[in-house]
């Protein structure tokens, strides 16, 4: 393919998720800041699922049969920036959520829209789509070294709220970035078909594959949220870890990612769908297992190596996944599907992750405020193992990998 089609594929994913890994780490570290409650900081938590209920309903649908990507994107990606801005500047709750909540509805649709805009431009998406991802997997990585200079070890209010400042001069900078971005024009409506594309997304549930991975993509979705609800206290409170070296840790995972994505092709083509997705939750319950029996400070090396394990919870499990969708689904409708199962990415194993860790962690926390890690983290890996036997026993796809073409839906 064009290689410099292929190099603006990996540098719209590079800022994409930039913009949200400059805020996502450190978010829960800053709500508490601005002496929020804990019913506040939950719902602000929670904000990409309402982002995404509403995408899977009209702008997902938009962005499927009405607007060419590109523009979409850039439309998105200017007002979610100004959202940005302003939310850095709110200190009461309610303006605070009311901005954050206008980005979000803004920038969850982008992420089903860039996936789908470069499986459209790939000739072959489960060798290609690893290579373009992994420029999410930089982005995250490189936004999170501004903050190590932006922020001091006791950051204040005043410099934490650099983590929506950075975010939206990213946002801006792909908005105008969109624009370079190969056309690619909404698909009319052929003659007599609904114009409802979710509508025929979520009526494939009743296919049990589909309802299988559905089910477990919820349980995966919850502990991966979870890890990122509970990683930034964890390692300020239990491991003694500075606040400007918290988000560069954690991006030890993200350049592990890169390392799996590069492989994820091949891995794809040996090992196939489903036990390529159970590598992907198996690294979420060994990670939660170490984070239950190793967290106190003398444990802070093994806390930073097993970081790595994050590449394989995210490309083994949700890039898979999202390979997946653009393999077996309707062309017609991949953007909705792949907003039907960010519904549960990003909304409602977002909610889960938030409420209960949430509630999970205050009632293992003691009067004094210390947490009691070990049965924190016994939660999340419970979840991990249940899920193992879940997509192990009763997940059985059309094929067994993505090199078996063939494997469309559309009939259903």
């Amino acid at each position: 393919m064009n290689s410099r089609i292929r190099f603006k594929l990996f540098l719209m994913m590079v800022l994409e998720i930039a913009i949200w890994g400059a805020w996502q780490v450190q978010i829960f570290n800053y709500m508490p800041m601005l002496k929020f409650e804990g019913w506040q900081i939950n719902l602000a938590g929670s904000m990409f699922a309402i982002a995404s209920l509403v995408g899977i309903f009209f702008s997902n649908q938009f962005a499927d049969r009405n607007f060419s990507a590109e523009k979409f994107l850039a439309f998105s990606h200017l007002i979610g920036g100004v959202a940005l801005l302003a939310t850095g500047f709110m200190q009461d709750f309610w303006p605070f959520f009311a901005c954050f909540l206008v980005y979000g509805l803004l920038y969850v649709p982008t992420i089903s829209v860039t996936n789908s805009l470069a499986f459209t431009h790939l000739a072959d998406p489960a060798k290609d789509f690893g290579f373009v991802r992994m420029g999410g997997t930089i982005g995250w990585i490189l936004v999170s070294w501004p903050l190590v200079f932006l922020l001091d070890a006791k950051s204040t209010v005043e410099q934490l709220r650099w983590i929506f400042f950075v975010a939206a001069i990213i946002s801006f900078a792909l908005a105008a970035f969109s624009l370079t971005l190969p056309h690619t024009p909404p698909r009319p409506l052929a003659s007599g078909e609904s114009g409802l594309a979710w509508v025929k997304a979520v009526k494939l549930l009743k296919l049990p594959y589909v309802l299988v991975l559905f089910l477990v993509t919820l349980i995966d979705s919850t502990i991966h949220n979870g890890y990122f609800v509970l990683i930034g206290g964890f390692l300020k409170a239990a491991i003694k870890m500075p606040d400007n070296w918290i988000s560069a840790v954690t991006t030890i995972g993200q350049v592990a990612e890169i390392v799996t994505m590069l492989v994820l092709g091949t891995v794809l083509k040996r090992l196939g769908w489903k036990l390529t997705m159970l590598l992907g939750i198996a690294g979420h319950l060994v990670r939660f297992l170490v984070f239950a029996f190793f967290n106190s400070p003398s444990d802070m090396y093994l806390i930073i190596a097993v970081q790595v394990l994050h590449g394989i919870c995210y490309a083994f499990f949700f890039a898979t996944l999202y390979i997946w969708v653009d393999d077996v689904f309707p062309k017609d409708i991949r953007t909705s599907a792949q907003g039907l199962f960010n519904l549960l990415v990003l909304g409602a194993g977002l909610v889960l992750a938030n409420f209960w860790f949430g509630a999970h962690k205050a009632a293992v926390t003691s009067a004094t405020g210390v947490v009691d890690y070990h049965k924190l983290f016994l939660l999340p890996s419970g979840l991990a193992a249940a899920a193992v036997v879940l997509l192990a026993i009763f997940f059985r796809p059309p094929t067994a990998r993505p090199a078996e073409v063939g494997a469309s839906i559309a009939a259903h």
